[in-house]
């Protein structure tokens, strides 16, 4: 049965994104279930791995990008029993995921809720797990305490407003103007995109305990003054380099390391989500359980700016690029 999937032809732009069509279906491998994909999205990540510059892909072109996913299995391989077709799974597969079928081991999948969409569930996935794991495995942030995220109207940004709300956590977040609203409706305070150290410094009342920056680069000596003694800094992205907008990231992981050492009142760190999976692989499931209840509580929601067809994928990832996507960029790659 012929099917279709999204290939990287090389390292580079958005062009290098094709859509093929492949004539036999994947069989799954021992303890490997096939899931036909329902969607998945279009990250600052999946910009990161289509350029060459994800540390965690060490894969070359050709391969199918594609970072996190929603589907429903559609076939088991010998001595996968976890599972039976029809049942709804999410995974971060990291690629793979732009594709109508992938198999994938099944201790790798996660149950997803029957009365939560995939749509929604699919927000969870990367978008909720980082922040989630940011604020309780890296920073362990309580109630009373503040935090300032940049790019807070984006994706994970507005996953960890809303996460903040929910721990009594006061939240301030910078972006571009056109997002100030979508941050004030999360119960946060927006700040100019590019406020310098003492804008910041004013806007949040003196600093904050813990400052999450995605951005890299020169963003972060910012968001270190950003921080009130005794506060911490956690990177979780290079935003800067990837755009060309200066900065180095074998440096930036130089200058949180020197930091988190002197004895300077603060801390530092960087979060990645592939490297905390595969060190807590128990973690990952454990979290993304929690925020599908969460999602079922509605103490959180998927903050979808749009969904695209996976044939718009190369204009998704121009769109990701720009950085004027408030919220989750969803991609469509097969019918429910």
């Amino acid at each position: 049965m012929p099917w279709n999937r999204v290939m990287l032809k090389a390292f580079g732009g958005p062009e290098n994104l094709q859509l093929e069509t492949v004539a036999d279906l994947p069989e799954p491998g021992a303890g490997e279930v096939r899931v036909r994909v329902l969607v998945s999205s279009a990250a600052f990540t999946d910009v990161m791995i289509r350029k060459g510059m994800y540390p965690d892909v060490k894969d070359k072109p050709p391969f199918t990008p594609g970072y996190d996913m929603v589907g429903i299995v559609d076939a088991t391989g010998r001595g996968a029993t976890r599972f039976t077709p029809g049942d709804r799974v999410a995974d971060l597969t990291t690629i793979g995921a732009y594709a109508e079928y992938i198999c994938v081991p099944e201790h790798h999948l996660t149950p997803v809720p029957e009365d939560v969409s995939e749509v929604d569930a699919l927000g969870m996935i990367l978008s909720a797990v980082t922040p989630y794991q940011m604020l309780t495995r890296v920073a362990k942030m309580q109630a009373g305490q503040s935090l300032l995220i940049h790019g807070a109207g984006g994706a994970v940004g507005t996953a960890m407003l809303q996460l903040a709300r929910d721990a009594g956590i006061a939240a301030f977040g910078t972006d571009v103007a056109s997002k100030h609203e979508l941050i004030r409706s999360l119960g946060a305070t927006p700040i100019d995109a590019n406020a310098p150290e003492a804008a910041l410094l004013e806007a949040t009342g003196g600093g904050v305990d813990v400052v999450f920056d995605p951005l890299g680069g020169d963003s972060l000596p910012r968001s270190l003054h950003a921080l009130k003694p005794g506060g911490m800094l956690v990177a979780f992205g290079f935003q800067n380099e990837v755009l060309s907008r200066g900065g180095s990231i074998p440096m930036d992981f130089v200058k949180l390391t020197l930091w988190d050492w002197l004895p300077n009142g603060h801390a530092a760190a960087f979060y990645s989500i592939g490297a905390m999976r595969r060190k807590h692989p128990d973690w990952f499931h454990e979290d993304l359980a929690t925020l599908f209840d969460m999602l079922v509580e509605g103490r959180i929601k998927s903050v979808v700016a749009e969904v695209l067809p996976m044939a718009e994928v190369r204009q998704a990832h121009e769109r990701v690029e720009a950085g004027n996507v408030a919220g989750k960029l969803v991609l469509r790659v097969s019918a429910p």
